[in-house]
């Protein structure tokens, strides 16, 4: 990892809040504000390791994870831990930004969680940090039986 110039630590802010206000979104279930985190052409591809989930743009992604969610009474999305490297252009970067969601299902009240991991592409579109492709797989969820956690590799190892 290289040293942090004063100058970068603006846009790792920034790219942070973006990265926060998208957890804060989906916990909140405020689908309409994803429009402005997002280019409008933005790639989504998710790897749920029983499928694979491609859309692209806030509105597809914002309605396929409404319809994902819906049989939780409770669901909050937290983030574990996350990294930025930014190009040196001033205007493209990428990321990983691991993340937990917490979940209670509707029917029968089971408690279950999930973990997952997403490689992000950001872009500073008049002067403000979007996604500009996200690519999110499943490190390791609550087990069908519910007495472990079914875990799978991480990506690029």
């Amino acid at each position: 990892m290289s040293a942090l110039e004063p100058a970068d630590a603006v846009d790792h802010v920034a790219i942070g809040r973006l990265q926060s206000g998208y957890g804060d979104a989906v916990t909140r279930q405020a689908w309409a504000e994803l429009t402005a985190m997002f280019v409008a052409d933005c790639p989504i591809r998710l790897d749920l390791r029983d499928r694979v989930v491609e859309v692209v743009g806030p509105e597809a992604i914002g309605s396929m994870i409404a319809s994902s969610i819906e049989r939780f009474e409770f669901f909050a999305f937290t983030i574990q831990n996350s990294v930025i490297d930014l190009s040196g252009d001033g205007v493209t970067a990428t990321g990983r930004l691991y993340i937990r969601e917490l979940r209670q299902e509707r029917e029968g009240h089971r408690w279950t969680t999930a973990y997952g991991l997403y490689q992000d592409a950001y872009r500073k579109v008049d002067g403000v940090w979007r996604f500009a492709r996200r690519d999110y797989s499943t490190l390791a969820r609550t087990s069908g039986s519910g007495d472990g956690m079914d875990v799978f590799p991480i990506p690029g190892r």
